[in-house]
Formats: C-alpha cells, sequence, structure tokens
C-alpha cells in the first residue's frame, strides 16, 4: 500500500502570517494568506507550457475545420458543429481567452465571436449548432444564449443596449440545475452585473433565486420541475441550487459560474 501514496509530513495547521521562512517553500505556501495563494496558484496555471501547446492545436483544429465556413474557428462534437458552452465555439472560445494568443489567433477568436453575434436569431437568443439554425428554442448554459452571453461578457464585449437574448423572459425553465435550469440562467444575470454594475441585472438574479426559494420543492414534488437524473448533483440537480445560493447570491460580486468563470 506505501507506494500507492506518499508520507503525508505536512503539519496538521499553519497559521497564515504572509512572513516567509528560509528552506521550505511548501511551509511558506502553507503560511500563505488565501488571496494571495490563489492567485500565484492562477498565475502558474496560465504559465504552464503546456496550455500554450494546447491552445496552438485547439486554433490549428478550429481554423481546418472552418475553412468552408465564414466563421474563423469551427469544431465539431458527435458530428455536430454546435455554438453553446458546453460543447462548442463559446465554450472553446472562452478557455483560448485564457491562454496568451498571438495577434492573428486573438483576431480569429473575435472574429468568431462576431460571426456568432452577427448570426443570433432576432430573439437575440442563438442556435445549438451549424446544423440546427432555424430553432430558436434552448435558453440554457449547456446550449443557447445564456453560456454565450458569459463568454461575451469575459470577452468585454457587454454593451448596456444589447438584447439580452430573451433569457429574462424564457430563462425559467422548468429545471433545476445550472447546465439547463434556472440556478444556470441566475449566473448570467450575476456575470453582467458584476461586469456592469447595473442594479437590474442584480434583480434578475436576486428574481430567479428567489423563486427558486420559493417554488422549487413544491413544484419538484408535484413533478411540474424536472429534478434532474441525478437530482442531487452539481450541473444537473438540487447541488445547483444550494451552490446559487451559497456561492452566488451571498456575495454577488464575488460570484463566478462554477468550473466556468475564473
Amino acid at each position: 500500500m506505501a507506494d500507492r501514496f506518499f508520507d503525508n509530513v505536512m503539519p496538521d495547521l499553519v497559521r497564515e502570517t504572509g512572513n516567509e521562512s528560509r528552506g521550505d517553500s511548501l511551509r511558506n505556501l502553507l503560511a500563505m494568506p488565501y488571496s494571495s495563494l490563489s492567485q500565484q496558484l492562477k498565475r502558474s496555471a496560465l504559465d504552464l507550457k503546456e496550455s500554450r501547446q494546447v491552445a496552438q492545436e485547439i486554433i490549428k483544429q478550429g481554423r481546418s475545420m472552418a475553412k468552408n465556413g465564414s466563421s474563423p474557428l469551427m469544431f465539431e462534437w458527435y458530428g455536430e458543429r454546435y455554438w453553446g458552452a458546453a460543447h462548442g465555439l463559446a465554450g472553446i472560445v472562452h478557455v483560448l481567452m485564457d491562454v496568451e494568443l498571438k495577434p492573428d489567433e486573438a483576431e480569429d477568436v473575435k472574429g468568431t465571436l462576431g460571426y456568432m453575434i452577427k448570426n443570433r436569431f432576432p430573439s437575440g437568443n442563438y442556435a445549438a449548432s451549424e446544423e440546427d439554425r432555424t430553432r430558436d428554442l434552448l435558453v440554457h448554459w449547456c446550449h443557447g444564449a445564456p453560456g454565450i452571453a458569459l463568454t461575451l461578457v469575459k470577452a468585454a464585449q457587454v454593451q448596456p443596449q444589447q438584447r439580452w437574448f430573451g433569457n429574462w423572459n424564457r430563462g425559467l425553465l422548468k429545471r433545476v440545475g445550472i447546465c439547463h435550469g434556472i440556478s444556470g440562467n441566475a449566473y448570467v444575470f450575476l456575470s453582467l452585473y458584476r461586469a456592469t454594475g447595473r442594479s437590474d441585472y442584480l434583480y434578475r438574479a436576486k428574481a430567479f433565486a428567489s423563486f427558486l426559494l420559493d417554488r422549487a420543492h413544491k413544484l419538484l414534488s408535484k413533478g411540474e420541475m424536472h429534478g434532474g437524473d441525478t437530482p442531487y448533483s452539481l450541473f444537473e440537480g438540487l447541488g445547483d441550487m444550494a451552490y446559487l445560493f451559497l456561492g452566488g447570491m451571498l456575495d454577488p460580486t464575488q460570484a463566478r459560474f462554477p468550473g466556468y468563470e475564473l
């Protein structure tokens, strides 16, 4: 058994001091205030040489698949060229914006976002895929405008006059989760509030959270709302609602969509 793990010789607790001692870099990290350590972890992750290599390969593949289209980048998953955050353009571009890009690569990212904006539906919503450009149907983080909106916020393309995809009118989905439910759509408004400081976005996040607080359990018990195939999971079930209440609404200025926004 001993060959399966390292002996844990780290102290049970090291008080945060911020003062470096000599000769023990691990202990220095353990004593570092959490806010400082988190920034160092982030810098280290973004500085990894492998990140640049992965980004180059993503750009290469995206350009290759886009040769016959008007978007600079395009990707395929299970035979479809998706647009959304979970499986498509928005999610891939979102990751690329965390990596240092060459000027021509950055232009391709910008052009890809412009392509999606140009081809959105009149309602402000976005298609699920290139193969499904006629159905204005899905208003989810995984497919549709909510996930794309988070990517646009990251790209600093939030414009107060822009119509934000009908997430308010069509965002009260009959599901609780963040992937394709009310909790995820609430995070869009939290992201917009964090980027703009506009109180109307905070109100809309509050309204979606209040709807869940007041009615979710009743609707679930009646079978009028779907609790997810795995009802207590993050991304699909009640774990999402709990995360929204604890991780989003307690301090909206620090709210981040889990696993997506840094």
